[in-house]
């Protein structure tokens, strides 16, 4: 039973960090695009 449950607590821990990871490369590039957009508009 109590592999089970730390096999289980792995995949968890693994789904939130892939999560974690997606959202922080989806604000890096949102702030990639937003510099950008200022570099354009001060030329």
């Amino acid at each position: 039973m109590g592999g089970l449950f730390s096999t289980l607590s792995v995949l968890a821990l693994l789904m939130l960090s892939l999560t974690a990871c997606n959202t922080i490369q989806g604000a890096g590039e949102d702030l990639e695009r937003g510099a950008e957009e200022i570099q354009k508009a001060a030329s």
